[in-house]
């Protein structure tokens, strides 16, 4: 083993490789003491990795000793390296195969320029340099429509400047896989935090005399949310949803849902009214 070589298994490898991974690139190498192609391509793989000083990790994965891990990525074959990027597996060769081809799999698994430059507006972005990571993130897009890693991050930077309608566009075209969740929550908090038109107190003044004018509630709702007075706008859209659950083809619902998600899943006001929302629709 060296310093950048080491092996893992069942009890440490989200630590070692996963999370590892979304700072440097890891490939991980499934093997046994008993094969014998495993004990041709391991000395090549460590060589390449060595060679790049650096640029990427290599984790040891004994399949007899970590049988769980092996369950888990559906090892049927050994060797088998995969290759982890950002949390995820982008690079996969089973067998013992010559040098160029091991090559080729470590480059599908470095960063590519696009990756790079898209690191390079993210710290910019961290340091609220805006107009310069804009501009990084537009020209990835540009070569790479369906970046997802870009988009997600110039839709912060729209965020930043109030410019949600662009910025849910963006979020639209985030794909499944490790970047669709973080998606999903900005796109709800550019939802949840929409001004409406209208004044607050003539809002709750005009719901106070009609309570049946589902639209003022919806609009105080909004406004509620958009102030960050969550439990008075969840309280709002499920009495709309008492008196209509079909009124704005649910909206009511779908915004519920979108404070849900700001919220996150340990809030106890979410499951409060997640349980509220339950009985209401299934009633």
């Amino acid at each position: 083993m060296s310093e950048w070589i080491f092996e893992t298994g069942d009890r440490d490898f989200k630590d070692a490789v996963i999370e590892r991974s979304r700072r440097t690139p890891v490939v991980v190498d499934f093997w046994a003491p008993w094969c014998g192609p495993c004990r041709v391509l391991g000395p090549l793989v460590e060589r390449l990795v060595e060679r790049r000083a650096g640029e990427v990790y290599l984790a040891k994965v004994n399949v007899d000793e970590n049988p769980d891990l092996a369950s888990t990525f559906r090892v049927q074959s050994i060797p088998l390296l995969l290759g982890f990027r950002d949390g995820e597996v982008v690079a996969e060769v089973v067998g013992a195969l010559p040098e160029p081809e091991i090559e080729a799999f470590l480059q599908r698994t470095l960063p590519s320029a696009a990756d790079r430059e898209t690191a390079a507006a993210e710290q910019l972005l961290a340091e609220e340099k805006w107009d310069e990571a804009e501009s990084i993130f537009r020209r990835v897009i540009d070569t790479d429509p369906r970046n997802d890693r870009a988009l997600l991050g110039l839709a912060r930077v729209l965020a930043e400047r109030d410019d949600g309608a662009e910025a849910l566009n963006l979020l639209e075209r985030v794909g499944p896989g490790s970047y669709r969740q973080e998606a999903d929550r900005l796109a709800a908090a550019l939802r949840v935090r929409q001004p409406v038109e209208g004044d607050l107190r003539t809002l709750e003044e005009r719901v106070a005399t009609a309570p049946g004018d589902l639209e003022a509630r919806m609009q105080l709702a909004q406004q509620y949310a958009a102030r960050s007075q969550f439990d008075r706008a969840l309280e709002q859209y499920l009495d709309v949803l008492r008196r209509d659950k079909q009124h704005g083809e649910g909206a009511a619902r779908k915004a519920m849902l979108d404070i849900f998600e700001l919220l996150g899943s340990g809030s106890e006001l979410a499951e409060r009214y997640r349980s509220e929302l339950a009985r209401v629709l299934f009633s």
